[in-house]
């Protein structure tokens, strides 16, 4: 029974997501083997490119057993007016910044707005980004906002207690998760929360009366910005496993 258990909790993934990242084929040549017979799982033919794989299994393409490529964790210090995504919208997309293979492979573990700056995690490895942006997780997340309004000191206790104990936002029906918030400056404040609703911090700073001018991300987790803005570097194991595994 445990060895039966162990098995159900093995990460998963689409077979033909696995044949993409062990060889060099692309998602439609991939599908094309899958077809074709050429594939086998535990010995036995595949021809479904959506069936779930783990790493206990084995599998083959034309007779060679294949081993994914090591997924990969990298943090970013993305600039104003990039876009968090895979391809060029009204802005550019911060892949851009990137000297790395394959990064069609790669996601963001948490999207920052347009004019959003500061921290983004990137990586390969869908299980580990869950880890993140789940508010099951209570991944905290700080950002450096700027106000347009100063706040007073009877302002300030009262936001922070409104945020602590969570804000009905506009067409949401449930509370945000508690967060905190540290006075910088009547004008400058860090928050930190632990999920990622749609334009949250915004949303959050106008239901009390407030508008965001500056949102700068510092820390995810135990990860701190430590780069120069546009640059990236790889985390650390220590980093990566800050997240679990």
């Amino acid at each position: 029974m445990s060895d039966i258990l162990t098995v159900l909790m093995l990460p998963t993934m689409r077979l033909d997501k696995f044949l993409c990242k062990s060889t060099e084929l692309i998602k439609e040549e991939a599908i094309q083997c899958i077809h074709a017979g050429e594939v086998l799982v535990n010995g036995e033919v595949a021809q479904n490119e959506a069936m779930q794989v783990h790493e206990n299994n084995v599998i083959s393409l034309n007779g060679a057993t294949l081993k994914t490529r090591d997924f990969r964790y990298i943090l970013l210090n993305k600039p104003a007016e990039t876009v968090c995504s895979n391809i060029d919208e009204v802005y550019p997309s911060l892949f851009h910044y990137l000297e790395v293979e394959k990064v069609s492979e790669l996601h963001i573990a948490g999207r920052l707005d347009a004019d959003t700056t500061g921290l983004v995690l990137i990586t390969d490895d869908g299980r580990w980004s869950f880890n993140i942006t789940s508010p099951q997780k209570a991944c905290c997340k700080v950002y450096r906002v700027g106000l347009s309004r100063a706040l007073t000191t009877d302002k300030a206790n009262e936001i922070t207690e409104k945020f602590a104990k969570g804000l009905q936002l506009q067409g949401e029906e449930t509370l945000t998760l508690p967060a905190k918030l540290e006075i910088i400056s009547p004008k400058e404040v860090l928050l930190t929360i632990t999920e990622g609703r749609f334009h949250q911090v915004k949303r959050m700073f106008a239901r009390v009366g407030n508008r965001v001018v500056s949102l700068h991300r510092e820390q995810i987790g135990a990860v701190c910005l430590d780069v120069d803005v546009g640059q990236w570097r790889y985390l650390t194991k220590e980093e990566i496993l800050s997240f679990g595994k």
